[in-house]
């Protein structure tokens, strides 16, 4: 019986825990019902791998940004580079990009200013943004109100996991929650609550692969089919089936990533 079909909005197919393995862990995707994937680039330098595995891979499509832990070390992403990248028609979106401060505070400056570059590139291509938040959420719901006031643009909290508060903050930006492992795991009810409170039609699911495999994975390498794990926690969460819950995020994640939702059709 074909499973319910279910898309992977955010994993890191480019990392070393897949060398050699991406066929494969494309195959367990698929069975598993998996049927799309967003493998995402943290550093533009990295930009090409992550492309050809998007462009051999008819189920993966890809998303460029500069994750905010590697903002100082790295050179500064321009908006001429994001927008000259997002032209390729299997880039749908921008980033990860955010705000880090629990390891790495000491740039908080650094990171406001590439998220700024990343929150423009977003605008004016209609792309939406990928935000990672840690240990920051004031500062991420007063830089994100700020920034959309100034001009609109779409966006997804990826592997939320923050404060009832910023998740608030952001759904009444009109932006989307992405429900990851972390929301599997039995210690995560006050988590569970947050997106039970959040409206259905604005939640995706991700693996975060290889990190935050959900239970009963927690520890190991992560990978894109365990998306039915999590899912299947988010179907009891909304209470819906399985399938309707499936149908719906899917929906959800057709209308963030319209660009990747109109390859998928063509």
């Amino acid at each position: 019986m074909t499973k319910p079909a279910i898309v992977d909005s955010h994993c890191h197919l480019d990392f070393p825990d897949f060398e050699g393995e991406i066929p494969e862990v494309i195959a367990r995707a698929q069975a598993a019902g998996v049927t799309r994937m967003v493998t995402i680039c943290t550093k533009l330098h990295a930009e090409p791998q992550v492309r050809a595995i998007a462009e051999t891979h008819a189920p993966v499509f890809y998303a460029v940004g500069t994750h905010p832990m590697n903002a100082e070390a790295e050179p500064m992403a321009t908006l001429d580079q994001l927008l000259e990248i997002a032209k390729h028609p299997k880039m749908v979106g921008i980033g990860e990009t955010g705000l880090d401060y629990h390891y790495t505070a000491d740039t908080k400056d650094v990171q406001k200013e590439s998220l700024r570059i990343h929150i423009e590139a977003a605008r004016q291509t209609s792309l939406p943004l990928i935000i990672h938040a840690r240990a920051a959420d004031a500062d991420m719901a007063k830089l994100l109100s700020q920034e959309h006031k100034a001009g609109a643009f779409n966006c997804v909290m990826h592997c939320f996991s923050s404060s009832a508060e910023l998740g608030r903050a952001a759904l009444d930006l009109g932006f989307y929650l992405s429900m990851s492992g972390i929301a599997t795991f039995k210690k995560s009810t006050e988590l569970r609550e947050i997106f039970a409170s959040a409206p259905v039609d604005r939640i995706l699911v991700e693996t975060d692969a290889p990190y935050l495999a959900p239970h009963p994975h927690r520890g190991k390498r992560n990978e894109p089919a365990y998306t039915a794990l999590t899912a299947q926690t988010g179907a009891e969460v909304f209470n819906m089936d399985y399938a309707d819950f499936a149908a719906q995020t899917s929906a959800n994640f057709d209308r963030l990533f319209a660009k990747a939702a109109a390859w998928s059709a063509a």
